[in-house]
């Protein structure tokens, strides 16, 4: 059998089936193939398919025979037509051991799961690939968003390709590399002297008075549906046999809502039985707003105030999600954790020079509350976990090298 094309996935037609959203509190009922922000509930839409049709449709040995990328899964998208597709190579990320790290802790199998090497270097290109994608099938013509800096990037560069007018705000202190490659990308970037929910406040406001489509986590259906193929790819690439606990770095919480949509849809189709791993939301102890829902037994998160962080893709102080990230992780048997910036800082550095990978710092928090939570007992050595790195540690700031060497002076070779 020849392999097919690399862009097979972006050019051949594929059944849809999509049937229909729904609001993921009430369950009221929305049409498809229709523009929508939040529900009239003020929470978020969830895209639902005809999974028996799904089914028929799609089997395991077709899938193996598809490209490596994101869009093999176009039976479980909502993108309907090959034109609307903006892609930018969303390659399948690896799944990296840490072979090392787990002999240290006496565990069985430690993994990473490297999304890092999407499209921007995080996995917010999932996210905004679908968004992007939808909003050209729609004809929007203006897309806004707050961000702590990887969703803004990748909706830039997206939107871009798709000729799509962006804009975004920032809190001040977003990492320069973020704030540049958004402005470079295509959108126009404001710094704001707030948080990420502060740029959220000020995205809706000018969704009245400005016209523009309002991108924010969950605000918009199709963010989630391409987050979810975190949990699509993870089942593939373990032969349909989920791992036993996940660790996820939680802001929006997008991916571990995703991801438990996923599992549940997979089953539908046959492709996985019931089994499901343990969902852990990874918190940063500066902004740990569903860590103190979770332990407190509450369905809805309250603002967590001066939210502070160095890992700043998870300081988000309140999600529109909540109750589906707490949900996912109740449903599971996970829990939430939270870590102080110092054990990230230390789990980075320890990933950096013990394995070489460069996690960054909210893929180095899920790595942290690993070894806590194999610590305590919430989770037992034997027990397959696989770690989320959501983006590329190259887009952080990274500590000096001051040591030099002048070649015009004798070598102290005994020094090396």
């Amino acid at each position: 059998m020849t392999s097919p094309r690399f862009d097979a996935n972006l050019t051949t037609e594929r059944p849809t089936f999509v049937t229909h959203l729904d609001c993921a509190y009430t369950g009221e009922r929305y049409e498809a193939d229709t523009v929508h922000n939040l529900s009239r509930a003020g929470k978020p839409l969830l895209v639902r398919y005809d999974l028996d049709g799904v089914r028929r449709a799609l089997t395991k040995e077709a899938l193996a025979g598809r490209p490596q990328d994101l869009w093999r899964y176009r039976e479980l998208l909502p993108v309907r037509r090959v034109e609307d597709i903006v892609s930018l190579g969303e390659a399948v990320t690896p799944l990296v051991p840490l072979p090392k790290l787990a002999a240290k802790l006496g565990a069985s199998e430690l993994l990473v799961k490297d999304e890092g090497r999407l499209p921007t270097g995080s996995f917010k290109a999932r996210g905004l690939v679908m968004a992007v994608s939808m909003a050209k099938e729609f004809g929007i013509t203006h897309m806004a968003m707050p961000t702590n800096g990887n969703a803004g990037a990748a909706l830039a560069a997206y939107a871009s390709r798709a000729g799509i007018r962006t804009t975004v705000f920032c809190p001040a202190d977003t990492p320069e590399v973020n704030v540049s490659e958004i402005e470079l990308q295509g959108a126009t970037v404001y710094r704001v002297n707030g948080l990420i929910d502060d740029c959220g406040k000020i995205v809706g406001e000018g969704k009245a008075k400005v016209g523009w489509f309002d991108v924010s986590t969950l605000k918009e259906p199709y963010r989630i549906e391409g987050k979810k193929t975190m949990g699509l790819e993870l089942a593939e690439q373990l032969g349909w046999e989920l791992p036993d606990v996940i660790f996820y770095p939680t802001g929006g919480g997008t991916g571990l809502i995703g991801m438990w949509k996923a599992f549940a849809e997979l089953e539908a189709i046959g492709f996985i039985g019931s089994k499901r791993p343990r969902m852990v939301a990874v918190q940063a102890a500066g902004c740990a707003p569903m860590v103190r829902a979770w332990e407190a037994g509450e369905e809805h998160a309250p603002r967590w105030e001066d939210a502070h962080t160095i890992a700043s893709g998870i300081r988000v102080p309140q999600a529109v999600g909540d109750f589906l990230i707490l949900r996912a992780v109740r449903e599971s048997g996970g829990f939430a954790i939270a870590v102080e910036d110092a054990a990230i800082q230390a789990a980075l550095d320890e990933a950096a020079r013990e394995e070489g990978f460069l996690l960054c710092p909210e893929g180095a928090a899920t790595y942290a509350a690993y070894k806590q939570a194999l610590a305590d007992g919430r989770v037992g050595r034997h027990e397959r976990a696989v770690l989320f790195n959501c983006a590329t540690g190259l887009k952080y700031p990274l500590p000096p090298v001051h040591r030099t060497l002048d070649r015009h002076q004798p070598i102290d070779w005994e020094g090396f």
